[in-house]
């Protein structure tokens, strides 16, 4: 039989939890268990390969203080690598015992967090040991404590020896009705190698900068993407121009996804149509590309997409009107 031991504590010389997984230790061992314990404290940058230390194992123990609130960080981590990383075939063939000490208010609802991860987790919890300790050397010096701490490791050596069986819990049911982790398609192998990788800093840095580099690599073709594409919407505005005898006006269309903007200059049959910058335009237009796609495929028309909200406008207003009697894309689309 193997039982592993996580201890999520500090590891401070008083602490109460240290002296009942020592003892639960010694019953065990004198039960010819093969006890392996693992202080996440020492092991806090590999916590999450530690779900592959449940692979050959009968049942654990999960031994944690409560100093202020809670479980504390390092147990919460274990618990949630088993749940990303954990096989959990293999889980819910393992019995796990509770084991609590608090130097403050807090161990009851402790040691039901832990049984309560472990059910959702699939596994098999068994009765454990909870207790306020306000003094290590109290513990330490009282027969009873001692009787019942060993009473727990033989009923839990007894609860794997026999394979006692659990009733089913409610929240294995409200788990697989509602709250279904999304599947991440992994072999159990997989799941293990994504667990290292994980725990390594190395590699995680090493992602992050390429990720990094990638993006800006991307963000630079983008960018020589726009500057080649400045030729865009200057063929379809000058195909459907219709010039009016005297008319002068100047155009800056700002187009969002673009770094420079769409001047028009007309000047009765003359068009000049190029992007850059217009001082002093008489009419400043402000759009997303897919509203400029709209118009030139006539879909939409310059007094429309202003009236609708989708572009906005200052300046000569008039001048503005005429812009769809100057381009009648509805007459000509692409």
């Amino acid at each position: 039989m193997n039982i592993n031991i996580y201890y999520g504590g500090r590891g401070i010389i008083d602490d109460p939890t240290l002296f009942v997984i020592n003892k639960m230790q010694e019953i065990l061992e004198e039960l010819r268990v093969n006890v392996t314990r693992y202080n996440l404290y020492e092991a806090k940058n590999a916590i999450p390969t530690l779900p592959q230390t449940l692979k050959n194992v009968d049942g654990i123990i999960l031994a944690t203080t409560v100093e202020w609130y809670g479980i504390g960080g390092y147990m919460q981590q274990f618990l949630d690598a088993c749940w990303l990383f954990g096989d959990k075939g293999k889980i819910a063939e393992i019995y796990m015992c509770p084991v609590v000490m608090s130097t403050t208010y807090g161990e009851r609802e402790a040691e039901l967090n832990l049984s309560t991860a472990w059910e959702i987790l699939g596994g098999l919890p068994c009765n454990g040991i909870c207790g306020y300790i306000e003094n290590t050397v109290t513990l330490e010096m009282n027969e009873q404590y001692i009787k019942i701490i060993e009473k727990k490791a033989e009923n839990m050596y007894r609860s794997i020896n026999q394979h006692i069986a659990c009733f089913p819990a409610s929240n294995q049911a409200v788990k697989q009705k509602i709250a279904v982790p999304k599947s991440n398609n992994l072999t159990p192998q997989e799941t293990e190698q994504l667990s290292q990788y994980v725990s390594d800093d190395s590699y995680v840095q090493r992602q992050k900068q390429d990720i990094k580099e990638l993006t800006s690599l991307f963000r630079d073709m983008l960018s020589e993407d726009e500057q080649d594409n400045e030729e865009e919407y200057l063929a379809p505005l000058k195909r459907v121009f219709k010039p009016q005898t005297g008319f002068r006006a100047e155009y800056s269309i700002d187009i969002e996804e673009k770094k420079k903007k769409l001047i028009l200059s007309i000047d009765g049959a003359l068009l000049e149509c190029n992007y850059g910058a217009c001082d002093r335009p008489d009419v400043e237009l402000q759009m997303g590309k897919a509203v400029m796609e709209d118009i030139v495929n006539g879909r939409m028309t310059f007094q429309r997409a202003f009236m609708s909200g989708s572009m906005k406008a200052k300046g000569d207003f008039k001048l503005l009107r005429s812009l769809d009697q100057i381009f009648d894309f509805e007459g000509k689309p692409l």
